[in-house]
């Protein structure tokens, strides 16, 4: 259940400051604390507990706030606790009414934390942070606007720069081999059989398992493996877990039950020989829902076509940056053509800012006959060469194409700081729902950087003006 608060915290002065500390409103952990709507997303937050029984959960700025913190310092579960314990600051941004040297709450919590807010509630937490900016930014365009001349309204009824580009945000597993995969099978039924077997007071069956240990040994100390031994290796491995298979679903039928994480896992394994076998009788490298990782089977292998990495393991996303500020415009851990993003991503262009993008700068993939007529129809100009080969007569507006290029480095820089700052360089949760949370994220905490950095750069401007001294009379 979930209590909401009473005596919500306004501002600085609202926190109880420890004796002989006087904190500065000024402070970057402050700054971002005024630019979240906390009770618009706290009445948002109420509104998924449903049950009125149960342990009150914790405060949805507490859990949010704590999020926040590890995606901007990269800690870990207990170390947020520990530095939300020793800063008067973060206690102040996560809603602590005053200073206490005590833990706020346990390190296993900020698990739940990242179950409860999903990838879907970050991203309209996102739009709530970001609204007020853009309505700001909009009203002193409409201002410029209407100090133009009449001559000018002539021009396109479309405004602004949508710029959209696709990356991975690879996950913390080993790198996948068929004969590693096939042995983390082997070894994992072996101990649903010896599990049954142990419960029920039955007899192990024959599994031949150090055997099998044997022989996967013998490949992987390889330095060098032919094709050939690699293919006898993963055919020897697959007789041995068609045995194990066989020998749980005898349990099965005569009555035996799993428990509910066992029959997960052994769904997996089974999936996982499936494909195996499926490549190896067929003699291809290729499957539909590849199972690169048994502890994750929800990763799939992203093909980026990159010159140091050509096929990362993790989640695909679709960003866009409007204003200098980024939003996720799709996020899904199988692969997806990007190009299906253009058409929803403007349109959500539409729904915000009341009007169409001028233009929208994007990779040459994007650029397929269905995206080119959709533009073309909202006189929406999409950056790029034209299809097809190219025509001895075309013109290029070389000085068009440098401009465009340049603006669209804007997504990449985003991916990077992204990457190096925020924790999207490797995601190393382990279920798909908080792994989609630490992306989700990552976009947030570098939206809300750049908001608190942009209110100082306008109070720094604001100070150095030049002040206008009252007229004395003499």
């Amino acid at each position: 259940m979930y209590k909401k608060q009473t005596n919500r915290q306004l501002t600085i002065y609202d926190f109880d400051q420890p004796l002989g500390l006087t904190m500065n409103p000024e402070n970057r952990w402050v700054k971002k604390a005024d630019s979240i709507p906390w009770s618009v997303i706290e009445d948002k937050y109420a509104a998924l507990f449903n049950s009125d029984r149960g342990n009150i959960a914790k405060p949805v700025r507490m859990a949010l706030g704590a999020l926040i913190i590890q995606s901007e310092f990269q800690y870990a579960d207990t170390e947020v606790v520990n530095q939300i314990r020793e800063n008067p600051y973060l206690q102040y941004f996560v809603g602590l009414p005053s200073y206490k040297d005590e833990k706020p709450f346990d390190a296993s919590s900020m698990v739940h934390f990242r179950k409860r807010l999903s990838s879907e509630i970050l991203i309209e937490i996102n739009e709530l942070i970001l609204k007020p900016i853009e309505d700001g930014a909009d009203d002193s365009q409409t201002d410029d606007n209407d100090n133009d001349d009449d001559n000018d309204a002539s021009g396109s009824e479309n405004e602004g720069t949508l710029i959209l580009d696709a990356t991975c945000a690879p996950s913390e597993i080993k790198f996948p081999q068929d004969t590693e995969l096939l042995n983390e099978c082997r070894e994992k039924l072996e101990g649903i059989i010896d599990v049954i077997c142990e419960a029920n007071h039955l007899p192990k069956p024959r599994t031949y398992r150090k055997m099998a240990r044997r022989d996967y040994l013998n490949i992987a100390r390889k330095k060098k493996k032919s094709g050939k031994q690699i293919r006898k290796a993963i055919g020897k491995q697959l007789n041995y877990i068609r045995r194990d298979l066989g020998y749980i679903d005898a349990f099965l039928e005569q009555g035996y039950t799993l428990g509910t994480k066992q029959a997960d896992l052994l769904g997996t394994l089974r999936k996982l020989y499936e494909q195996q076998l499926y490549m190896h009788t067929s003699r291809t490298h290729k499957v539909q829902d590849r199972i690169v990782s048994i502890s994750q089977p929800f990763i799939r292998p992203i093909v980026r076509g990159k010159a140091k990495n050509p096929v990362e393991f993790g989640a695909k996303l679709d960003m866009s940056i409007t204003n200098g500020y980024a939003r996720l415009e799709k996020i899904s851990f199988d692969a997806y053509n990007e190009s299906e993003c253009l058409i929803v991503a403007v349109e959500r262009y539409k729904e915000r800012m009341g009007v169409y993008p001028e233009r929208v700068l994007a990779d040459k993939i994007y650029r397929n006959r269905t995206n080119l007529s959709y533009c073309k129809e909202l006189g929406i100009r999409l950056s790029g060469p034209s299809l097809g080969r190219p025509k001895k007569d075309q013109k290029i507006d070389k000085k068009q194409e440098y401009t465009d290029n340049c603006d669209r480095v804007e997504v990449e820089r985003g991916f990077s700081l992204a990457k190096r700052k925020f924790g999207l360089r490797l995601i190393r949760t382990r279920l798909e729902e908080t792994s989609l949370c630490v992306i989700a994220l990552s976009i947030l905490t570098m939206n809300l950087s750049k908001v608190s950095l942009r209110i100082f750069l306008t109070l720094i401007q604001w100070m150095s003006l030049p002040r206008i001294e009252p007229l004395v009379n003499p």
